[in-house]
């Protein structure tokens, strides 16, 4: 890795992002040709104290920020290091009138101060919210997600009263990684517009946090929750690459978002937005998502009762679980395409509930089609029909957006998912759009990297540092051969939920 730096040393401006997951924090040097030319990741802990309560520590995030740009830095002059940007989960960062950590938690473990945005403790708080049918929630696809900021405020001050009383400072994640580096409290017009109510055209809306119990945080002039950073009303900032609206970028990792973007503002029935300039300057923001795809992937496989063989024949094969399952499917598939498989075999993804287009908190998951086999075999098929059902959760999404307005050519893909191959094809054949993938594996770095850029100044604009430092990697196309077949899923999958609802409500007649 030293040798792409002394390479890149000619260009003499460099940028680091910084991306802090679910489960580890990761760190990039970039050049300003978006070339990543050292790259560095720590785990980061989660406390999971009882069922659907996600608690980290903020000061292990920092910590493991810190540590992670000092081993991608190295060696580098640093007066050559022009900018540093973060993204981060919409987790809820919370400290105490002297900005030290505060409880999120019944055990008063101050240290465990961060919330995490697949915490969902506070479903009840989240349904009060959505009773009130206030109009900010318009903005959110009708109705708020538990995973959103509010909700937890709420259960925070329903719950933990002495942490309510103490709590000087809530921060979204991102925000609270910006305030570490700078020490500016402003917050972010991308989070507080997508994750906590404020828009664009109106700020915060009094009515709203005074209808649903936090008229406390109106009073102290939301000193708590945000001081806006920037105004980007009445710049008109030119947006140079208008076909950008008919793209959505799927970000896979833990969890997935699909974000897409319109020169107008389009209201889609569960999924989040239109947030203006939450994303790209001067265009609006439609971000749909799925609550569980990596970790979902992950706790199929990982439990299964074949998982051991599987893992002792990957290590002997020196290969990834992943990667050997896949090769896996080609040995067994016959003569048929590796999707057809499932034929017999359906899962609903929804494990952790469903966060777009349906904001249902209370779905489950579902798998049918089970057989006695306990082989290599069949958790290989449980692994295939899982991946196949988080993209027709995709198409599920995408086919909400196009409903409403929106009209999507392409996806582009990144984050950790993008890396399997089955993966991506799946997403193109199931959804019939060509994949886009990026030329720097580590995407999200770069994303996170050109923010610095653009606070650098080095850039006149968003647009062109990603033109100039987002590079296309290689394009996946759809097998349209297969369509057929995945329109008979997509109407299988459709039709797990029409039952799961059917389910519920004959045990409710009880």
């Amino acid at each position: 890795m030293h040798s792409r730096k002394e390479a890149a040393a000619a260009a003499g401006r460099y940028y680091v992002g910084v991306d802090v997951g679910s489960a580890s924090v990761r760190a990039a040097l970039v050049d300003d040709s978006g070339t990543v030319v050292a790259h560095a990741e720590l785990p980061i802990r989660v406390w999971e104290p009882q069922q659907d309560h996600y608690e980290q520590s903020s000061a292990d995030i920092w910590a493991a920020c810190c540590s992670a740009t000092k081993e991608v830095v190295s060696g580098i002059d640093p007066g050559l290091i022009r900018g540093i940007g973060f993204d981060a989960t919409c987790s809820l960062v919370v400290l105490d009138k002297q900005s030290q950590p505060l409880a999120v938690n019944c055990e008063g473990e101050n240290h465990r101060n961060v919330m995490m945005w697949m915490d969902h403790r506070a479903g009840r708080q989240v349904e009060h919210i959505n009773a009130t049918q206030h109009r900010v929630l318009s903005s959110v696809g009708g109705a708020m997600s538990v995973e959103m900021q509010p909700p937890k405020l709420l259960w925070i001050k329903e719950n933990l009263p002495e942490s309510w009383e103490k709590a000087g400072c809530f921060f979204d994640l991102p925000d609270f990684l910006s305030w570490k580096a700078t020490g500016v409290t402003a917050r972010s017009l991308c989070t507080v517009v997508c994750k906590w109510t404020y828009t664009s055209d109106r700020g915060w809306d009094d009515t709203f946090w005074e209808m649903i119990g936090l008229e406390d945080l109106v009073k102290d002039k939301y000193e708590k929750i945000g001081v806006i950073g920037a105004d980007v009303k009445g710049h008109n900032l030119p947006c140079e690459n208008q076909p950008i609206t008919a793209r959505v970028a799927l970000i896979c990792g833990t969890s997935s978002c699909h974000m897409g973007v319109s020169e107008k503002p389009i209201f889609v029935p569960g999924v989040w937005g239109p947030y203006f300039s939450a994303m790209v300057p001067g265009l609006w923001l439609n971000e749909g998502g799925q609550s569980a795809t990596g970790k979902l992937i992950d706790h199929v496989v990982r439990g299964h009762v074949a998982f051991p063989e599987l893992q002792s024949k990957a290590a002997a094969s020196a290969h990834s679980i992943y990667t050997y399952l896949n090769s896996h499917l080609e040995l067994i598939k016959k003569s048929l395409p590796v999707g057809f498989l499932t034929v017999d075999l359906h899962v609903w993804p929804d494990f952790h509930g469903n966060r777009s287009p349906l904001t249902d908190l209370t779905l489950k998951g579902m798998v049918v089609g089970l057989t006695l086999s306990r082989g290599l075999d069949e958790l290989a098929l449980i692994y295939l029909a899982t991946i196949q059902a988080i993209a027709l959760g995709t198409r599920h999404i995408l086919e909400s957006m196009e409903a409403a307005g929106h009209a999507i050519s392409t996806l582009f893909l990144c984050g950790g998912l993008s890396k399997n191959p089955l993966f991506v094809q799946m997403h193109a054949d199931i959804t019939g759009k060509p994949v886009v993938l990026s030329k720097e594996v580590e995407s999200v770095l770069v994303g996170a990297a050109i923010l610095g850029a653009c606070a650098s100044g080095d850039f006149a604009s968003i647009q062109e540092a990603m033109a100039k430092m987002g590079k296309i990697g290689r394009v996946v196309q759809p097998n349209h051969e297969h369509r057929r077949f995945y329109d008979k899923k997509y109407e299988v999958f459709l039709k797990l939920v029409e039952h799961q609802r059917e389910y519920r409500s004959i045990m409710n007649s009880l």
